[in-house]
């Protein structure tokens, strides 16, 4: 692998690790035993490979970066050249973006992760279900959004739960025959 892709592919793994990375670990208390590291020589030869650029001070490395970046790397190997294609891309974007934008979604991926399973769940429903919307509605309602006021957006929120909560109380449509 040629120094430019190794970096490409550090610079993924870094990318994937950022939310682990953004997020501070809580100081040590004596119930919350403090997190093992990840021994160089318990990751695979195709890992420290790919993370060779680490391995003279792999073990100066918090514990939680050097799980975090056996995960990415776990991750990265099992990936399709297709997909590896896709999170090269998605990270290039995240580069490209403004530090503020990048905090931003950082805040918002962590509070997506905050939220109860349930919820979590339902976000990835409602994104999908906005997915497959014809392009020109979905610009329709990101316009909308966009010009709305924190206190319409705070109905259209309410609405939307509404909703959700209507269709879920409804019988399932019957079969046609």
């Amino acid at each position: 692998m040629n120094l430019d892709r190794r970096l490409l592919v550090l610079c993924v793994l870094l990318g994937a690790a950022l939310p682990v990375l953004a997020q501070q670990p809580p100081p040590p208390t004596p119930a919350a035993p403090a997190a093992a590291g990840v021994p160089w020589s318990s990751l695979s030869a195709d890992q420290q490979r790919l993370l060779n650029r680490f391995n003279g001070n792999w073990n100066t490395l918090p514990p939680e970066r050097q799980q975090a970046l056996a995960r990415g790397s776990n991750r990265w190997l099992r990936m399709t050249p297709d997909q590896r294609g896709q999170a090269q891309g998605r990270f290039q974007r995240w580069r490209a973006l403004p530090p503020e934008q990048q905090r931003m979604l950082r805040n918002r991926w962590e509070r997506f992760q905050s939220l109860p399973p349930s919820e979590q769940a339902a976000v990835r429903q409602n994104f999908r279900r906005f997915q497959r919307l014809p392009p020109e509605r979905r610009q329709m309602l990101r316009e909308q959004w966009r010009n709305a006021t924190p206190a319409q957006r705070q109905r259209m929120v309410q609405q939307a739960r509404e909703h959700r909560m209507h269709r879920m109380q409804a019988p399932p449509p019957r079969p046609r025959h």
